[in-house]
């Protein structure tokens, strides 16, 4: 228990944890874009990772009833395929890369992502089942070796001809799946460490508070809201986590 409260940064991730239970509870994602470049600042890849599934086990599940009504399960099952299969060659590469470039590759991949929903820059085909199961995949990869696997998913939903609720409900689901089958991956690599589990714990609890009171706030009807406020949140936090600034 010392370690955990000697963890420089401790307050700063806690409220990181907050605020993105909060968006992750009224828009369905953006939790590991807001978390993550604060918990890279002062943990490494591979801690930050992990403290975040811990965290990301209970925060979302006062939201997930909801979302597994309003899901399109066809789709939920294909991401879930693609995920399993691609996933393991993501945290091959996390093992292998430097905490300096990690953060390089986490900001930048959060601030690609916001570039193109701002620009609309999305699929504008049909979603057939072969590219849902390829967005699963590049879901594992960009999730392994970033712990983000929402950009691709985020980017086919929000161009879908879903309604808002399916597609948040979908966001937010497989999110949801990819951590469960993270802990398990990681913990078969032997690298599920005492101390940030111990972490992850704690923040369960900011993290739930988030999510609560950002379910409570989602109205379908103030979509645009939701995600500009999404976006302005995730802008700050990718900005922060470069090492430009160290």
């Amino acid at each position: 228990m010392p370690d955990i409260f000697d963890t420089p940064g401790l307050l700063w991730l806690a409220g990181a944890a907050l605020v993105a239970g909060l968006v992750r509870g009224f828009s369905g994602f953006g939790t590991a874009m807001i978390y993550l470049p604060v918990a890279a600042q002062v943990l490494s890849p591979i801690w930050a990772i992990v403290t975040l599934t811990i965290m990301e086990l209970v925060g979302p599940m006062p939201n997930i009833p909801r979302a597994w009504r309003d899901g399109h399960r066809a789709d939920l099952v294909r991401l879930a395929i693609g995920l399993t299969v691609v996933l393991p060659l993501g945290l091959a590469l996390l093992a292998i890369i430097r905490p300096e470039t990690y953060r390089y590759v986490l900001s930048g991949l959060s601030l690609a992502l916001l570039v193109c929903l701002v620009l609309g820059l999305r699929w504008r085909g049909e979603l057939r089942p072969p590219l849902v199961y390829g967005i699963g995949g590049f879901s594992g990869l960009s999730g392994g070796i970033a712990g983000l696997p929402g950009p691709p998913v985020i980017l086919l939903y929000m161009a879908s001809p879903h309604p808002a609720n399916v597609i948040r409900a979908n966001t937010m689901l497989h999110l949801f799946f990819f951590d469960w089958l993270l802990l398990v991956m990681i913990a078969m690599r032997g690298e599920l460490g005492w101390t940030p589990v111990m972490i992850g714990a704690m923040l369960i609890v900011p993290n739930l508070v988030g999510n609560i009171v950002g379910g409570w706030l989602f109205r379908p009807e103030h979509e645009a809201l939701y995600r500009w406020v999404a976006y302005v949140i995730i802008a700050a936090s990718a900005l922060s986590g470069l090492p430009l600034w160290d």
